[in-house]
């Protein structure tokens, strides 16, 4: 599997995000697309990023009742998006819903990860408030095989529990980490943050970036720098 930097596009306009990829008129981008964007601008959003030769990791994150993420995954499939996701914390049942539903007429499908725990919760907000008294790294590590048992291809886990995911569900099993700073940047609203060179060696196999680089005064420059600390 092919390490890649992805740039988390959290804009709510088409205007917006079409004005930041002019700024890369030869890079073919991995770009992960939210809520934000996604409710503000629809499917369309999608095929436009498409024809540009992106790809895109659809950021949107399902929980609900095993069918209801079934039928929605059902759709999602026909969207050609390269990467989607999901909730750990709805259960395995819920994951192996996601797996039928996202599984195309050609036997093929998107990639499909699971959210651990979001790198903005810090053990204390997750025991005090979530009323999970178990570690924190504990809790990643149960909720990524619970995945890898469902299916699933990887998680979404911080940096900081990378090497371990993958000492737990194996090399082959993906994880996606964002969280992703700059030694010379700033934490912003992340608990839980590492920098691109670091992840790295952790042995993540993709890292998710988002205002180092839409909010750089080059992002180009930064987009590159990610990839050269990250890739090489």
């Amino acid at each position: 599997m092919n390490k890649a930097v992805i740039i988390a596009c959290d804009f709510n306009t088409k205007q917006d995000l079409m004005k930041f990829l002019d700024l890369f008129p030869d890079e073919k981008l991995y770009l992960k697309v939210g809520m934000e964007l996604f409710y503000a601008e629809g499917p369309a959003i999608i095929h436009e990023i498409k024809q540009r030769g992106h790809n895109i990791f659809l950021d949107l994150k399902l929980h609900d009742i095993p069918n209801t993420v079934q039928k929605a995954m059902s759709v999602l499939k026909n969207l050609q998006v390269d990467m989607v996701n999901l909730h750990a914390a709805g259960s395995k049942a819920m994951m192996e819903a996601a797996v039928r539903g996202l599984m195309r007429e050609d036997g093929t499908r998107p990639i499909l990860i699971a959210v651990t725990q979001l790198t903005s919760t810090s053990e204390t907000v997750m025991q005090q408030e979530l009323l999970i008294d178990k570690p924190l790294e504990e809790v990643v590590i149960a909720y990524a095989k619970n995945a890898k048992d469902a299916g699933l291809d990887g998680v979404v886990c911080s940096p900081l529990e990378a090497g371990r995911v993958k000492e737990n569900c194996g090399a082959d099993f993906l994880t996606v980490t964002p969280g992703i700073r700059f030694a010379d940047g700033e934490k912003a609203d992340q608990a839980r943050v590492t920098t691109p060179a670091k992840a790295k060696e952790i042995g993540t196999d993709y890292i998710v970036v988002g205002r180092p680089i839409t909010q750089a005064a080059n992002p180009l420059e930064a987009y590159r720098r990610c990839v050269r600390e990250f890739i090489g």
